[in-house]
């Protein structure tokens, strides 16, 4: 999962690389692992930083001052393929044709053929095992066919719904080409969120205009107007003209639920469904199955308490619903970032702790209903249970507003090996012994949908792969998964080596190869690249990181 944006200015003398750092930051909960801005200024110049860290560790004044120019990109990434590797942190930049940047949250899922026809047909070198990098390359590749000097909407949009017609998945995407302006675009299926916005300029003579994943940056920053961009639409803004084009139609329209139950603020509205009051209807719906379980079981309850941040909302709403007391019990420590985002279980575990202190007068003797927005691998739940009993809890009963996850998400969402979630192939009886619970209730999936689906009844579908197995791009079969959770698996991931040339990717590279290697050095001795150059990461586009 990441966030992207993008931001072009009405007036050329400004510089908007602190407004994207802004915006950027607002996004941060969608990727902790990289981020960067890329700007276009005078002659069509881009000007680049970005690497692992986060917004405030990459950005200073210093690095800022250095992006000039009145429109830019950006992007926060959370890698839910290939590495972690710095030359993997977005945007991405190709030179030819015409100069384009391009940053993308989602996950395409017939990246082998695409890296064949990358490489058999279109003869371009795919650097990474980034789908981003592929997808820059696949929009790069249809402009190149135009054969034009200097092209216009049309070829940008005809360029567009090729890509469409190629590639298959979840994409949301930010593009920017030299001197132009920016393009925004998503998937037919509308799986990943995009929105754009405007605001007139402090003269009134023209308007600035935003891409973002959520209407929180637009909120934020003095943006009017958010709308969504529609599955299989493309817009493209330049300083003179705003352009829209429908060009991938009779999809199934099927945001991504857990957008709702967990990734987005709830501060943000998302194909006009707004989080925070999806999370209360969530509260609402699943307090009425806690009360049908615990008359079931003959139990009792003396207090509701949240795991924060994303369950307070629901607890709240659930607590009020049964008439229970609500407490905070649970403390954050607000310096430490989002464990399920975080890459590597033993990193996730270690973190709960640091994360979450426990308050013992609130658990001391009592019947405590801990409510989680969800239950993924457990590793959380798991270590907040332990918690709760370590002060003095009675019995721990766990919540959790969406259903057990039993299925890989392939679409973005760190969710790959089946094999990593506590709910695969588990009673939820056996879901509560694995996490030490007394007891364990979910939603259900038809109370999720509907809390959800109330606030937009526009909305008729949703993807709910994650419960279902039930993917609506279709293409997925047992095979496409089981190589999925090899190349994402934990243990794999940290030891990925971009560029390399895995057996599935042909020459043209990037992905898995030699998971042996460390530090470069192959374990029979031979050295193999760390990184696609063996020192600078930035490919193609100086950046100014740590200059």
């Amino acid at each position: 999962m990441c966030g992207i944006l993008g931001l072009l200015s009405h007036d050329p003398s400004i510089d908007v690389s602190s407004e994207i750092c802004e915006g950027l930051s607002l996004l941060q909960h969608r990727g902790q692992d990289a981020c960067g801005i890329v700007t276009c200024g005078p002659k069509g110049r881009f000007y680049q930083c970005k690497a692992n860290g986060m917004v405030r560790d990459v950005f200073d004044s210093t690095s800022l001052s250095r992006l000039v120019g009145s429109m830019g990109i950006g992007h926060v990434r959370y890698p839910t393929a290939g590495s972690s590797n710095h030359a993997e942190a977005q945007p991405f930049y190709v030179n030819s044709p015409y100069g384009i940047v391009f940053a993308h949250n989602g996950n395409l899922i017939n990246t082998p053929e695409l890296l064949q026809f990358m490489d058999q047909t279109a003869h371009r070198h795919i650097n990474t095992s980034s789908d981003s990098e592929l997808l820059l390359n696949i929009f790069a590749d249809n402009l190149q066919k135009t054969g034009k000097f200097r092209i216009n909407e049309e070829d940008i949009f005809t360029a567009i719904g090729s890509l469409m017609e190629q590639c298959s998945g979840a994409y949301a995407c930010v593009a920017m080409l030299a001197g132009f302006g920016i393009i925004g675009f998503r998937d037919p299926n509308g799986i990943r969120p995009l929105g754009m916005a405007s605001r007139k300029t402090i003269g009134g003579e023209g308007k600035d205009y935003l891409f973002a994943s959520e209407s929180v940056v637009a909120d934020a920053s003095g943006f009017i107007d958010w709308e969504d961009v529609k599955p299989g639409e493309a817009v493209i803004i330049t300083r003179s003209n705003v352009s829209r084009r429908q060009l991938s139609k009779g999809k199934t329209f099927a945001p991504d639920i857990f957008e709702y139950v967990y990734f987005a603020r709830p501060d943000s509205v998302l194909d006009g469904v707004s989080v925070y009051r999806s999370r209360m209807a969530m509260g609402d719906a699943l307090a009425d199955e806690v009360k049908r379980v615990l008359d079931e079981k003959k139990l009792s309850v003396d207090v509701v308490i949240p795991v924060p941040d994303t369950s307070r909302v629901a607890a709240l709403n659930l607590a009020q619903k049964l008439g229970l007391p609500y407490r905070e019990g649970f403390i954050k420590n607000r310096y430490v970032g989002r464990t399920f985002i975080m890459p590597g279980q033993q990193m996730r575990k270690k973190n709960v702790r640091r994360k979450l202190n426990a308050m013992a007068l609130e658990f001391q003797n009592k019947n405590v209903l801990i409510v989680d927005d969800s239950i993924v691998r457990g590793t959380t739940s798991k270590e907040i249970i332990q918690m709760a009993k370590d002060v003095g809890a009675k019995k721990v009963i766990v919540a959790s507003c969406a259903p057990p996850i039993r299925h890989s998400n392939v679409y973005g969402i760190d969710m790959p090996s089946r094999m990593e979630l506590v709910a695969h192939g588990r009673t939820t009886e056996e879901i509560a012994s694995e996490i030490g619970a007394d007891l364990v209730i979910f939603q259900t999936l038809p109370d999720l949908i509907a809390s959800v689906r109330t606030l937009n009844p526009a909305i008729e579908h949703f993807d709910c792969s994650v419960f279902t197995g039930e993917y609506v791009t279709g293409g997925v079969d047992e095979a496409y998964l089981s190589q999925l959770e090899r190349t994402r698996a934990d243990n794999v991931k940290g030891k990925t080596i971009v560029g390399g040339l895995g057996p599935v990717e042909g020459k043209g590279g990037g992905g898995v190869s030699d998971v042996g290697a460390v530090n470069g050095v192959k374990s029979n001795g031979g050295a193999v690249a760390s990184g696609p150059m063996n020192g600078d990461d930035t490919v193609g586009l100086h950046n100014s990181w740590k200059l």
